[in-house]
């Protein structure tokens, strides 16, 4: 097991020295593949495409961006090939309505804010689940593509006033308050769905009064 992984992660490594010297593109590519099937250290070697390309960095961020959208199309289909049935094994019919009906009503916060968030955030278990509860694939793309490009252009921003070393402070401080972290987007989604709920209940009693 260790040999396969040392193997994986040697092939990861060449695959990122091949695509790196391609600029722009080769940040697609390498974000594409992250959010698809290798990970790669996406945050540091944006913060290298921005370091050393300081006047053009939002170009770099705008690649990753659409590069991780297009990948995250990997796990989101296979997901919503057979998602349902994994889950299903796990939870009751009843608990899964309960599960896709909420995840419906704040589909495209539930996606986006994770897709804001460094690592270790489980981002590629927001996109099963967003596949699993066949969420719209226009929808998919519009709250990835925008939930990256906040974090790859913030995260931009703080390397060129701070250097590249601030991705690796950042990146310490989510791994030691990974629970609140957490905890945290469980608060907003909340937030966001009671928000929703009382939004749908003003728009019925305005239609009740105007019948």
């Amino acid at each position: 097991m260790k040999h396969l992984i040392a193997l994986f992660l040697k092939f990861s490594s060449y695959l990122v020295a091949v695509l790196k010297p391609l600029g722009f593109w080769g940040a697609g590519a390498i974000a594409l593949l992250d959010s698809s099937t290798i990970p790669v250290p996406m945050d540091l070697i944006i913060s290298t495409y921005v370091w050393g390309d300081r006047r053009h960095f939002f170009l770099y961020c705008l690649a990753a961006a659409v590069g991780s959208t297009i990948g995250g199309l990997l796990p989101f289909y296979l997901g919503r090939a057979g998602g349902e049935l994994f889950l299903l094994k796990r939870v009751n019919r009843a608990r899964y309505e309960q599960l896709r009906d909420r995840f419906e009503r704040q589909e495209f916060f539930a996606l986006f804010v994770p897709s804001m968030l460094p690592p270790p955030t489980p981002w590629k278990l927001f996109v099963f689940g967003a596949g699993v509860f066949e969420m719209r694939v226009r929808h998919f793309m519009v709250a990835v593509f925008l939930g990256r490009l906040v974090r790859f252009t913030a995260e931009g921003l703080l390397v060129i006033y701070y250097g590249p070393e601030i991705v690796t402070v950042i990146h310490d401080l989510a791994k030691k308050h990974l629970v609140g972290l957490l905890a945290g987007v469980g608060v907003l989604l909340g937030l966001l769905l009671l928000f929703a709920i009382r939004k749908g209940m003003n728009r019925k009693r305005s239609g009740e009064f105007e019948n």
